[in-house]
């Protein structure tokens, strides 16, 4: 049997920049059910965001948002309005992680990193996807703490009632026409996953609309991203729209 070079127990966190990560925290709480677990910011020693972690079962969703006008953070919500920056996924061993998708052909975003407080240790390591997402490995097996060193942990000041939300099933990826192949590519040879299913236009398609989709998934098939591009309709395929408008 092939040996997985990349196990990955599941989705760490999604990331979203926005311009007000409060409002979208708050939103998240009252019409989802999801409950707050973290909390970084002025308060606790970050000077330059604020960042609030939700939970619903095994979904954890953070919304960032700057407290400076020219960060990255800024730049991102300025060009593309409120969006997932981070698919963050959880591994045992990030550095590992890290060194075996760059070797085989992965662009760096951030080297391995440790950061520790008096919950452990987490270590933590990014990489380059489509546009301008990231996909950071998380090393959580030495850390008890509510999310991430330079977090505390703050519960819903809100009353909040689950919704019946699981875990994420799936996130995708909508890339320019004539790029679906090339990240199914990037995912099979950087990240060894296995394409598990295609549509064509015939699958996905209204009179005016369609779409192209394969969708590939890990060793475990705990992740499964889609990754869809534009096909020829009467009018502008949605993807391209979305595309367009992002």
């Amino acid at each position: 049997m092939e040996q997985d070079f990349l196990p990955i127990h599941g989705t760490d966190h999604v990331e979203f920049y926005v311009g007000n990560a409060k409002q979208a925290a708050y939103y998240y709480q009252v019409a989802f059910g999801f409950e707050q677990v973290a909390y970084a910011g002025p308060e606790t020693g970050i000077r330059d965001r604020a960042s609030y972690v939700l939970q619903q079962d095994k979904i954890r969703l953070v919304f960032t948002t700057s407290l400076l006008p020219n960060t990255a953070i800024a730049e991102h919500v300025k060009r593309h309005g409120d969006g997932v920056k981070v698919l963050a996924l959880w591994v045992d061993d990030a550095e590992k992680a890290y060194y075996e998708t760059m070797s085989r052909g992965a662009t760096s975003h951030t080297a391995p990193a440790r950061k520790s407080d008096d919950f452990g240790e987490v270590v933590t390591a990014s990489i380059h996807t489509y546009g301008d997402t990231i996909h950071t490995f998380v090393e959580r097996k030495n850390y008890q703490g509510a999310f991430l060193p330079g977090f505390v942990a703050k519960a819903s000041s809100v009353p909040t009632t689950p919704i019946g939300l699981k875990y994420i099933d799936h996130c995708v990826g909508n890339v320019e026409l004539g790029k679906m192949d090339e990240w199914v590519k990037f995912y099979e040879d950087v990240l060894g996953f296995k394409l598990l299913v295609t549509f064509d236009d015939k699958d996905i398609s209204t009179e005016y609309t369609a779409l192209m989709s394969k969708v590939v998934s890990n060793g475990t098939g705990y992740i499964k991203f889609p990754i869809n591009e534009p096909a020829q309709g009467r009018k502008k395929s949605q993807i391209e729209e979305y595309l367009e408008f992002y």
